[in-house]
């Protein structure tokens, strides 16, 4: 299946959108298709070997409209280099269009309301305009003079009418166009009559006539019509492209330039023409045009617009460099492996444009009234107007009431109640760092009420270090068997091993050669020397070799509680050893576990880790349910008997072992991706390794259905009011009718509140642990002694038990970041000014040794040295 986006011009309402995706729906060979309004766009998934392009395009324009692929010649530059796409284009000839309707529309409205204002207000008149258009006598001037006025505003308004006739007549489909079409022209071709028969009556002298015809004119009510329209149209496409705004904002973040070393020599060329490999120049203050690998220098990155975190990265020789983020201090070299549409900032952009293209199922109740809203506007109109002619009302008042009911109607409020929500509530998310692949998973996500999440990598660091190395025979030292277990870990790519690896390296211990690797998903690895066949993995992988763990029940137990995770090692079937490593929670889990508890929602953990270790991370972290030593395969059927049970379930983990998972789940949630974005197997992507994204995620959700149900409301309470109101329903008892002008006004209004009330979802505030430096400490110390999160029993007991320890507490903090003696100063401050801190920091071994009065969590000190600029990379107690 091949799925493309298409431009699609000429839509004015709810009811164009609908009849489009109805045409392109019944090609054989489209699959799917979604149609959005407020994009003006056209997401159209098909088989190749049936469908292509063109016939996509001929049957748009069957249906009386037309298309092109995005991005296929629809935007130009100005000389500035400033984008200029179709609908500013639109909305500025929209603008000029308005301007002179309003020109010929004033003294419209004074000649045909000067009466009022000299009889009814006592408000003096011109004695040119009472001489040439006041009486009965100049009753010919009087509404010739309202129609030659009203013909300019036609022309400039002219599209209403040949859209909207072409709609009803020719394709047989009548749009919001056809009703403002049919409104006005009936008020204009009364007004042509009322001329006529004025004229009649001067030629024979009956001046009832005249006077009754005269006060019955409705040039007025057409271009008031037209005009207020025109104004709503303008006011809503303003309002609707402030939506787009985070998409534009994306794309302006990718430089139009670059430098780059070709054949020895600096050039500069234009981004586009980047290709991979190309090694490109990176000074201070310029923004990174591709994504690759630093071969030279060291620096901040400014990330924010990628990840939405404030505090720039540093980054040295090896590291990735993400485009779009911005070099704060040093030069750089960088090794292009990603350019153009294959950036992350090009795959950020794509993805918010496919989720604000999208729709939501709550859109489908809206899409299906509108596709049969106009015409049952048009026979409600038609059948009240007959309704007061048998009444025994004047034709007059038969037809006012006819042109109110078809211009109160507003089939745009329907249309656009769900899609701005959901592109504002996309892009929202996409500016803190959090994207969201469709509508479909925007809408969902607020009904959650259980979260599963993966440990390794998204509970925890992902990154963990060695604690304990215990050599079970007498036959090596710790030295040598260190070397055998970095020797068989060579084989693996398991976090777990790379520990091993970066301990024997610090250790500057040199690996075993190995040969025959083979892993076993889930239990270990194994490989061979020359002389022996060597294991490493759980309890589960030795018992299947053999190796007898008996003298270890004691040790792993222990291990097992303190939340490390042991790996046995043995030689053919020998116990060898264990080594025990340790991944350290991440300083919002806590947070974040609370806040989705607070929220209702149920938090499950599930790991493939030992069920001591997985319990002790949930004694830790306070997580009420754990699901420990689960394969990889068997996730997503954890996933599936939730999903049973009746839950509605959001899966958060790393997007590649928890991929099925991902998949199955109601919601699959990528946390800490990193350039890779595009993850087939979730629906959002959270570009921040933070559970506390994932919450924010939800709470946006959350607030975008709830806009959404509230535009549908009013759509629906505007409509179910307008229409009775304009068929004259309270004329009878209270004399109440709906002028035209007010009808149309009303209109216009309708579908701007709707819009505005979409945008109030810019002021949505994602909820993250940021405080200043000077407060941060306390506010953080006060959250884990419970003051703003309330602690469980087991916390309470712990802290107990710590508040019995010495008062004075030594750790050592690893920092990175730090390059020269203001840097040791600048951390040294910040740590010295935490209460109850005393730090002395080592700029050769980069750490800090500091001394408290009290227990502070790592979370404070994470803070403190972040906002300070630099990073904490480990405690050791």
């Amino acid at each position: 299946m091949k799925q493309e986006r298409y431009e699609v011009t000429g839509m004015t309402c709810s009811a164009c959108s609908s009849r489009v995706e109805k045409c392109v729906s019944k090609i054989d060979g489209v699959e799917n298709v979604s149609v959005n309004l407020l994009t003006n766009s056209m997401q159209v998934s098909y088989d190749e070997n049936k469908v292509n392009e063109d016939i996509i395009v001929s049957e748009v324009e069957k249906a009386g409209y037309g298309a092109a692929l995005a991005n296929a010649g629809n935007e130009k530059r100005t000389g500035k280099g400033k984008r200029i796409n179709k609908a500013e284009q639109e909305i500025h000839e929209m603008k000029i269009r308005l301007i002179w309707s309003v020109i010929f529309l004033i003294p419209m409205m004074y000649i045909s309301m000067h009466h009022m204002f000299y009889e009814w207000f006592g408000i003096p008149v011109p004695g040119f305009i009472k001489a040439a258009f006041h009486g009965d006598e100049n009753a010919l001037a009087f509404s010739f003079s309202q129609f030659l006025l009203l013909l300019p505003i036609m022309y400039l308004n002219r599209k209403y009418f040949i859209v909207g006739f072409k709609n009803l007549f020719v394709h047989r489909s009548p749009n919001m166009d056809s009703l403002i079409a049919l409104g006005a022209s009936a008020s204009v071709i009364y007004g042509v009559f009322a001329i006529f028969r004025i004229g009649y009556g001067l030629g024979h002298q009956d001046m009832a006539l005249v006077s009754r015809y005269s006060m019955d004119i409705y040039f007025e009510s057409a271009g008031m019509i037209l005009t207020l329209i025109t104004v709503g149209k303008y006011l809503e496409s303003r309002s609707k492209g402030k939506t787009s705004e985070a998409i534009e904002k994306l794309m302006d973040l990718a430089p139009k330039q670059a430098k780059v070393l070709r054949d020895g020599k600096e050039v500069t060329v234009p981004a586009e023409e980047l290709v991979k490999g190309d090694l490109v120049l990176v000074r201070p203050g310029e923004t990174v045009p591709v994504d690759g690998v630093i071969e030279e220098g060291q620096s901040s990155l400014d990330e924010s617009a990628i990840t939405g975190e404030s505090i720039p990265v540093y980054k040295e020789v090896g590291d990735t460099a993400i485009s779009a983020t911005i070099n704060q201090n040093g030069f750089l070299k960088i090794r292009a492996s990603k350019v153009g549409e294959d950036t992350t900032i090009s795959q950020i952009i794509h993805l918010v444009e496919e989720a604000g293209s999208s729709k939501a199922p709550i859109a489908k109740m809206a899409d299906k009234i509108a596709g049969v809203f106009v015409p049952v506007v048009i026979t409600i109109a038609v059948i009240a107007a007959i309704i007061w002619l048998i009444s025994g009302a004047a034709f007059e008042f038969a037809l006012s009431i006819g042109i109110a009911v078809l211009v109160v109607s507003c089939p745009c409020a329907l249309g656009l109640a769900t899609p701005v929500a959901i592109m504002v509530g996309t892009g929202k998310g996409a500016e803190n760092g959090i994207l969201i692949k469709s509508g479909e998973a925007l809408e969902t996500a607020h009904s959650i009420d259980t979260v599963v999440m993966d440990k390794t990598g998204t509970i925890t660091e992902g990154k963990p270090r060695v604690t304990d190395v215990s050599v079970g025979t007498t036959e090596l030292n710790e030295k040598e068997f260190v070397a055998i277990a970095a020797g068989v870990e060579q084989g693996s790519g398991h976090p777990l091993a790379q520990a091993i690896l970066q301990y024997a390296k610090e250790q500057e211990i040199m690996p075993l050669a190995m040969k025959n690797f083979k892993t076993i998903l889930g239990r270990g690895i194994e490989a061979e020397d020359e002389n022996a066949s060597y294991y490493a993995g759980n309890e589960a992988f030795m018992k299947e070799k053999g190796v007898s763990l008996d003298d270890l029940g004691d040790t792993l137990d222990k291990l097992a509680e303190e939340g490390k995770t042991p790996l046995i090692f043995a030689k053919n079937n020998s116990l060898l050893g264990i080594i025990a490593a340790a991944d350290v929670e991440k300083k919002t889990s806590r947070y974040a576990i609370e806040a989705f508890r607070k929220m209702h929602i149920e938090v499950v953990m599930l790991t493939g880790d030992h069920k001591r270790t997985a319990e002790a991370i949930r004694k830790k972290l306070g997580i009420p349910k754990v699901i420990a030593e689960v394969l990889p395969e068997d996730k997503e059927r954890h996933i599936a008997k939730l999903q049973q049970q009746g839950h509605k379930v959001a899966m958060i983990g790393d997007g590649i072992n928890d991929a099925p998972a991902l998949a199955r789940a109601d919601v699959g949630i990528a946390i800490g991706a990193g350039t890779d974005v595009a993850i087939e197997s979730a629906d959002a992507v959270l570009m921040r390794n933070d559970l506390m994204d994932a919450v924010t995620a939800i709470r946006l959700s959350k607030a975008v259905i709830r806009n959404i149900k509230e535009n549908l409301f009013w759509a629906f309470f505007y409509n179910s009011i307008g229409i009775p109101l304009a068929a004259g329903a309270l004329y009878p008892a209270f004399h109440i009718k709906l002028n035209p002008m007010f009808g149309a006004a009303a209109m216009s209004l309708s579908s701007v509140c709707v819009v505005c009330n979409a945008l109030r979802l810019k002021l949505f505030k994602p909820q993250r642990l940021e405080q200043t430096a000077g407060n941060v400490a306390e506010q953080i110390v006060e959250k884990a002694a419970g003051s703003q999160i309330e602690q469980s029993a087991e916390k309470v007991t712990d802290n107990n038990e710590n508040d019995k320890e010495d008062n004075k507490m030594k750790e050592t903090l690893k920092i990175e970041g730090m390059m020269c003696e203001h840097c040791k100063k600048h951390v040294e401050e910040a740590l010295n000014a935490m209460e109850g801190v005393k730090a002395a920091v080592n700029l050769e071994t980069k750490s800090a040794e500091v001394t408290m009065d009290k227990e502070i969590p790592d979370a404070a000190f994470a803070e403190v040295i972040e906002k300070a600029g630099y990073q904490l990379t480990g405690v050791e107690k």
